[in-house]
């Protein structure tokens, strides 16, 4: 019998691993990218436990463990240098059972397409989804330049203005403003060694993480109104922001090529949508639940999703049932993390002097019973396993997947 055929519109993390977690399980995965290469937009992303456990699922997570370079100490500090909270690799790896991982995103996506069977990725491929499909009967049908694409299950992986969103659900309100812009750059490391730190000022966040290569991968944030854009250019900004910062931001922002700056405003779904799927349709990452990166869940989340997707459509299952399971699994979670990552947002965006001071007393306040604390705030997101066991347990047993707790 041959195998049925899923197309994933959109190749980012969230669609990369749902091709990746469908063809192991048996499907015939079909990725449609609208952009020429897959050359990653972006800098780096932080991959915590959960989704560390979810790539387990896919063989992919203990290559991700490697590239760990987060060792001893490193927490949150304000514009002069004054340390507001501290925790460690090691308190994060007891509570959690891993530490997080940063890495480049181009890095991330080599290791999933070599996965990936050759042919399955389309670049230059534009894709609109022109019916959903009935879970019961007629197949979803997805449009392109080349003609149409009749498939038994379409994954809407299309980021934070999904068209397949759009598409499923027309009356939703879509993605809102959260307020702020954020800039990334990766750099390469400064001669004098740091603790990785996110600084937090007024209306501002600055973040400077080691990479596993030996570059940096720095973030910032702030307040602004929604598409601006610096009038000379984007690293000038960062320094007008962030140059009298304390050490090593300046050094790191002097570092950065002025045209590798990404500078995106943050857009979320603080409106959950009503479902995750209809048809033979479903959505996975940011086309389901984009969120404000304050928690840097939105990648871990995404491929969490991929996993629990691959799991609940398993080929020969009822489609429609395994639909309903998926969202049933994934929409109280991530509006959840949605909900708590813009509170979190609204933190980083104080303005006023009361306002910043009340809430730096309240981290170092909070910092002083050890790490224990800090570390709560990911209590329920990064302590998640998958429902699934590895595909590579399966082979070995020559079994069908069973959850994991059985």
């Amino acid at each position: 019998m041959d195998k049925p055929h899923a197309v994933v519109i959109g190749s980012g993390i969230g669609g990369l691993t749902a091709a990746v977690a469908l063809h192991g399980c048996g499907w015939r995965v079909t990725v449609l990218e609208r952009a020429a290469s897959l050359e990653p937009v972006g800098a780096g992303i932080s991959l915590a436990p959960n989704s560390q456990r979810a790539l387990d699922i896919v063989g992919l997570g203990d290559e991700i463990r490697a590239l760990a370079a987060w060792q001893g100490e490193g927490g949150m500090r304000a514009p002069g240098g004054r340390w507001l909270s501290r925790t460690d690799s090691a308190a994060a790896t007891e509570r959690f059972g891993g530490a997080i991982v940063l890495l480049h995103r181009a890095t991330l996506v080599g290791l999933l397409l070599a996965r990936l069977p050759d042919g399955t990725v389309r670049t230059g491929t534009a894709a609109k989804l022109l019916d959903p499909g009935t879970a019961a009967g007629a197949p979803a049908v997805v449009g392109t330049a080349a003609g149409t694409i009749e498939a038994d299950l379409v994954i809407g992986a299309d980021g934070v203005n999904s068209a397949v969103r759009r598409a499923l659900f027309p009356d939703h309100p879509g993605p809102s403003y959260a307020g702020f812009t954020t800039w990334r750059i990766v750099v390469p490391a400064p001669e004098r060694p740091f603790a990785p730190h996110e600084t937090w000022g007024r209306g501002a966040l600055w973040g400077t993480q080691p990479l596993k290569d030996g570059r940096i991968y720095a973030y910032g944030a702030a307040v602004a109104p929604a598409g601006g854009h610096a009038a000379d250019d984007e690293k000038a900004e960062l320094m007008r922001r962030f140059g009298s910062w304390h050490d090593p931001i300046p050094t790191i922002i002097a570092a950065a090529d002025p045209g590798q700056v990404l500078r995106n405003d943050v857009l979320h779904l603080l409106d959950p949508l009503p479902s995750f799927h209809r048809g033979r349709t479903v959505l996975v990452g940011d086309s389901a639940h984009a969120m404000a990166p304050s928690l840097g869940q939105g990648g871990n989340l995404a491929i969490e999703d991929a996993v629990v997707l691959a799991h609940r459509l398993r080929p020969g299952g009822d489609l429609g049932a395994g639909a309903a399971a998926y969202t049933a699994d994934r929409l109280p979670r991530t509006s959840a993390i949605v909900r708590k990552s813009a509170r979190t947002a609204r933190l980083m965006r104080l303005t006023s002097a009361p306002a910043v001071a009340t809430r730096d007393a309240l981290l170092s306040t909070v910092s002083r019973f050890g790490p224990t604390l800090v570390l709560r705030t990911f209590d329920g997101i990064a302590d998640w396993r998958p429902p699934q066991h590895t595909y590579a347990a399966l082979r070995e047993a020559d079994t069908e997947p069973v959850d994991a707790e059985q």
